[in-house]
């Protein structure tokens, strides 16, 4: 069993997740992507491993919790334990609150919400069997607190995400575990491009400093950071990682 730290990472075919995965595999992590995009993920897996990193894919539908263990169970038969469970998958989608379709608005919550309740829930499991002091870190957003319109589904999950990274601290703290949130902005990601047509993006843009979208790989090395023993203090905290979007707001 090898002494490095093991990263599960999930949404990490593209964007926040992707760019997360490839900073923690070039500071010597063995990094697990999971995502349900399989060529996104084995494309992350492989430039990892061209800059002379380790990962390995597990196509993973995280709001489906026989997903989400079976991907914890992976990492720890491939690399001997886990470490940091980085619940990051998320996805958007701009209707009108009563123009809303009920199954999209529930696929939303499905993934977005569930998905990290999901991954709470098995890393919390085998961290605590494994006897390993981990951390779960969650995507949380400017959007659990600042309502938009148009994105009703969204913020109900994201809100969610807020409370529940709170409430899994208090708990899994007896353990040794512990559970922050980040909460970006506008980041140019696959997602923020869809709200480009309806002049969000612009908005979200003239509130932050620079007038510009926040890089994925910024929001990666606020997810490394917070992973570090100098961040031991922080738990159950939700970091804003926004550009300050929020207190101009």
């Amino acid at each position: 069993m090898s002494n490095k730290r093991v990263a599960v990472i999930t949404g990490a075919a593209s964007g926040i997740g992707r760019e997360t995965a490839l900073k923690f595999a070039s500071n010597g992590d063995q990094v697990v992507v999971a995502d349900f995009n399989e060529a996104g993920g084995n494309e992350t897996v492989e430039r990892i491993k061209a800059a002379g990193g380790e990962a390995i894919f597990v196509k993973t539908d995280v709001s489906k919790f026989e997903d989400v263990e079976a991907l914890v169970n992976k990492a720890v038969e491939t690399y001997g334990r886990i470490d940091i469970m980085f619940n990051n998958a998320g996805i958007g989608r701009i209707t009108p609150v009563l123009d809303q379709n009920l199954a999209d608005y529930h696929n939303v919550i499905n993934v977005n919400q569930h998905g990290v309740v999901h991954g709470i829930i098995a890393a919390g499991k085998k961290m605590r069997e494994l006897g390993i002091k981990g951390v779960i870190i969650n995507t949380a957003s400017v959007f659990g607190f600042l309502a938009s319109p148009g994105t009703f589904a969204y913020h109900a999950s994201k809100g969610a995400v807020i409370m529940m990274t709170k409430s899994a601290a208090l708990e899994l703290a007896e353990y040794g575990i512990r559970v922050v949130a980040v909460a970006p902005g506008a980041v140019d990601t696959p997602i923020i491009q869809g709200y480009k047509d309806n002049g969000m993006v612009d908005m979200m843009k003239s509130k932050v400093m620079g007038n510009k979208l926040t890089q994925p790989e910024q929001i990666a090395d606020a997810v490394f950071l917070l992973t570090l023993p100098e961040a031991s203090a922080i738990n159950g905290s939700v970091v804003m990682a926004d550009e300050g979007y929020a207190s101009f707001k």
